[in-house]
């Protein structure tokens, strides 16, 4: 051992040589070293300050610190969440492994918060993001103990909306929701569930939002919103063991779903309360339109300077909030027309009143050059004919015809002049009869509908002569003729609804899985049978919306009058909201619409 220890201190300069003289072992090595499996666990919480539920906090400079098991970043600090909210979103720092969150102003005195940073917390090198706690305290000596879950969907597709904020007010007053903020508010998750806990026993207001300026008040001019006919008591006690309450994976979709809610909002955008023009245009040189702020708008009288009124034609869309303007006059329009139109405006005061309102309808300097092409060369066309589109899907031919829809109103029209005939498999040609009806909300949109019913393996032919309409402007249209076939693929399904106990007027639409399309559409007011023919194979939802007005439009609700959304149901098979149709189906199923709404 004596001699041993005497060669000791050489051990590190020989280390150091061996490395000189070996020098490719390890730095120029071809494969990079191994860092490891990649982690994907999230980081967790190891202490917190004050330990949860702390009472008799200070309500002043106030921090509450949230320290992990390793590095951590914050990835969206809207997710760090304070109920009830001060003026101003609390603000944070990161110290080490620990998240140090402030506040601007101080505290109320004698209440209970939560803070909740679900969704805002991920570790610093993965990304992996923390499931989620929710830390209450409070600044008296006690802390409220009741709690109460929900679900915030969208009013017209029933699907989850995620992040909205869910406000409950002990003012019962209809202005609190626009002028202070609420006594307790939390956020829905990706599947529109919220959970707002530790809360006093007491009634409450119950409204929901998707709050674009994070102030925690409603701004209808941008904002959807969602509210509880009746007020709300809570009638659970929070207990850590409630499964509602505990943290999930959102991908865990059973897990999620299985979680049971006291109340459901749908929340919709409600109808703009004030009333103006606000854009204006001119989109030909007989052509404008003028939009307005809120829909259903009354408009008394409108005139052009230098024109009969009577050289006007008009026209609102179904909503009344767009107004097309055509002047019916072959003279040459100069390039300003001077409107004036006297219509319900909202003033100063918030009510509306006929006013009278100047409006300046210019050609912008594109669209005149675009009108004063002079020379034959530069004319296209489409500038010397009246410009019309027809057009035709084999899949809906049987319900909505022949569709004709023409750039200007028309002065004359020859709908008898039309020549609708049928080519059988045989190649037997026969000339049939057909209907023409002008939509009630498009002046210059026609349909024409086969009387006969339509055959699988016949071609149709519609054919529009020439020269037998003119427009506004002057011009006669080309002839055209448009062909269609029923599909005959014999992998087509069908889905067919027989409709019984209809006390009302609904609108019943076929949708795809997503629900972001409307694929067909009916509306009935009486007892029948709906058939979606011709149908892929494939996930479909069918949305039944209850028209309870009967304009044929699906209304959306009010907040001050207290009306909800009209209301929407989404068909079910054994509690599925999604029927799946195979190949070569005739899907038949009842419907009892009374028992439906009940």
């Amino acid at each position: 051992m004596k001699k041993l220890s005497k060669y000791l201190p050489l051990i590190p300069a020989l280390l150091v040589v061996g490395v000189m003289m070996f020098p490719q072992g390890c730095a120029n090595t071809t494969t990079p070293p191994s860092g490891g499996p990649k982690d994907t666990i999230p980081p967790r919480i190891v202490k917190t300050s004050p330990l949860p539920g702390a009472v008799n906090v200070p309500a002043h400079k106030t921090q509450i610190v949230f320290t992990f098991n390793e590095y951590v970043t914050v990835k969206d600090a809207n997710n760090i969440f304070l109920s009830p909210p001060l003026e101003k979103k609390p603000k944070f720092k990161i110290s080490g492994k620990s998240v140090v969150v402030s506040f601007e102003s101080d505290l109320d005195t004698n209440r209970t918060y939560t803070l909740d940073i679900t969704g805002a917390i991920a570790d610093n090198n993965e990304g992996n993001m923390y499931e989620g706690f929710t830390l209450v305290f409070s600044t008296g000596p006690q802390i409220d103990s009741m709690c109460m879950t929900g679900l915030v969907q969208d009013c017209n597709t029933l699907m989850p909306v995620k992040g909205a904020t869910v406000l409950l007010y002990k003012d019962h007053a209809d202005s609190a929701i626009f002028l202070h903020r609420p006594d307790a508010a939390a956020k829905t998750d990706e599947w529109g569930f919220f959970s707002i806990r530790n809360i006093k026993d007491t009634v409450y207001r119950v409204y929901a939002l998707k709050d674009a300026n994070n102030n925690n008040m409603y701004d209808p001019d941008q904002e959807s919103v969602a509210f509880l006919n009746e007020s709300f008591q809570p009638r659970t006690v929070y207990d850590d063991s409630l499964y509602e309450l505990k943290k999930f994976n959102m991908k865990d979709t059973a897990l999620c779903q299985a979680r049971k809610t006291d109340v459901e909002l749908n929340i919709f955008r409600e109808k703009p309360s004030k009333q103006f023009i606000v854009k204006k245009e001119r989109v030909g040189l007989r052509t404008a339109y003028l939009t307005f702020m809120a829909p259903n708008a009354e408009v008394h009288s409108l005139s052009v300077k230098g024109l009969p009124k009577e050289k006007l034609i008009t026209q609102f869309n179904p909503q009344k909030d767009s107004l097309e303007i055509w002047v019916n006059d072959p003279r040459k329009m100069p390039d300003t027309l001077f409107l004036t139109v006297n219509y319900d405006k909202t003033d100063t005061t918030g009510i509306l009143k006929p006013t009278d309102e100047q409006v300046k309808l210019a050609l912008d300097k594109n669209l005149k050059a675009e009108l004063q092409k002079s020379s034959t060369r530069d004319r296209k066309h489409e500038d010397t004919i009246a410009v019309y589109k027809g057009t035709v899907d084999p899949t809906t031919v049987e319900q909505y015809g022949f569709q004709f829809e023409f750039k200007y109103p028309l002065v004359e029209e020859a709908w008898n002049d039309l020549t609708f005939r049928s080519v059988n498999p045989r190649q037997q040609e026969q000339v049939g009869k057909y209907k023409v009806t002008r939509d009630p909300a498009n002046l210059r949109r026609y349909t024409v509908m086969p009387e006969e019913k339509l055959q699988p393996g016949f071609d149709y032919f519609l054919k529009l002569p020439y020269r037998k309409f003119r427009d506004i402007n002057g011009f006669y249209n080309d002839s055209t003729e448009i062909k269609v076939t029923l599909p005959n693929d014999e992998k087509l399904s069908s889905i067919s609804f027989e409709l019984t106990g209809v006390k009302n007027k609904y609108i019943i639409d076929l949708l795809g899985e997503k629900r972001d399309k409307v694929i067909r559409s009916f509306i009935v007011d009486s007892d029948q049978t709906v058939l979606f023919p011709y149908v892929k194979a494939g996930k479909y939802s069918v949305r039944i919306t209850e028209d309870r007005n009967r304009n044929g439009l699906v209304d959306t609700g009010n907040l001050l009058e207290h009306r909800q959304p009209e209301k929407v149901i989404f068909f079910k098979v054994n509690d599925k909201s999604v029927l799946e149709i195979p190949e070569r189906t005739e899907y038949v199923q009842q419907i009892d619409m009374e028992e439906l709404f009940r």
